[in-house]
């Protein structure tokens, strides 16, 4: 039997854009999008994604203060338990995480960069 977070657990995915998913008492819920949440203006991953640190040559001190605007937002909006930081950027926790002071425990993904691969095939064999 698989354990899970029973609170509100928020998964980001910094790469190429910010992908999302929201999870409740170990339930997914459907079709996020928090990539696309205004900040100053502009999509997130616009501001926050790695490939806008990587192509706005930001050092990793100034690119943890863009996430970090973004998850406040994040936790203003839906208050979760956990967030979990997964995608290519994950492998740099040490990085940037640090940097990153909001209420919220934050950790990187266990299985980093390979996390979406290995749930996408976890759960096509519960169905």
């Amino acid at each position: 039997m698989r354990s899970y977070h029973q609170g509100v657990v928020l998964v980001l995915t910094f790469g190429t854009g910010i992908g999302s998913a929201l999870f409740t008492g170990g339930k997914l819920v459907p079709n996020t999008e928090f990539g696309h949440i205004e900040i100053r203006g502009k999509d997130a991953e616009a501001r926050a994604s790695d490939q806008a640190r990587a192509e706005k040559e930001l050092s990793w001190g100034n690119w943890a203060g863009r996430v970090e605007e973004y998850l406040l937002q994040m936790e203003r909006l839906l208050s979760p338990n956990l967030i979990i930081i997964g995608g290519g950027v994950s492998k740099k926790a040490k990085k940037f995480l640090p940097d990153v002071t909001i209420n919220t425990p934050i950790l990187p993904a266990m299985l980093l960069n390979e996390a979406g691969i290995v749930g996408a095939a976890l759960a096509a064999t519960e169905k």
